[in-house]
């Protein structure tokens, strides 16, 4: 069975970070694909161990993943938006 899931890519410095909003998982790496690389390991390894505590179907029902025919689907998001308010008074001071 396969899972999808949303990958965001985002840079820390000199580091890359791949996260996946459905799993809440992050991986970093020298280079974007060595990140999705890494965060692909460790959505396996989360997979894994999550099989062998015997929590995996709840923990994938809990993130909005259904079944579909033969992998699981995680949610689908309609818009992502970067979006900019301004800050509270006293912080905008600092």
């Amino acid at each position: 069975m396969n899972i999808q899931f949303t990958t965001q890519i985002f840079k820390e410095g000199r580091t890359y970070v791949a996260h996946t909003r459905e799993l809440d998982l992050s991986s970093c790496g020298a280079t974007e694909t060595k990140a999705v690389e890494n965060l692909r390991v460790a959505v396996r390894l989360f997979l894994e161990e999550a099989e062998t505590m015997g929590t995996l179907d709840q923990i994938l029902e809990e993130a909005g993943y259904t079944k579909r025919r033969s992998r699981r689907e995680g949610p689908r998001f309609v818009n992502i938006q970067q979006l900019t308010m301004p800050l509270p008074p006293e912080h905008a001071k600092a």
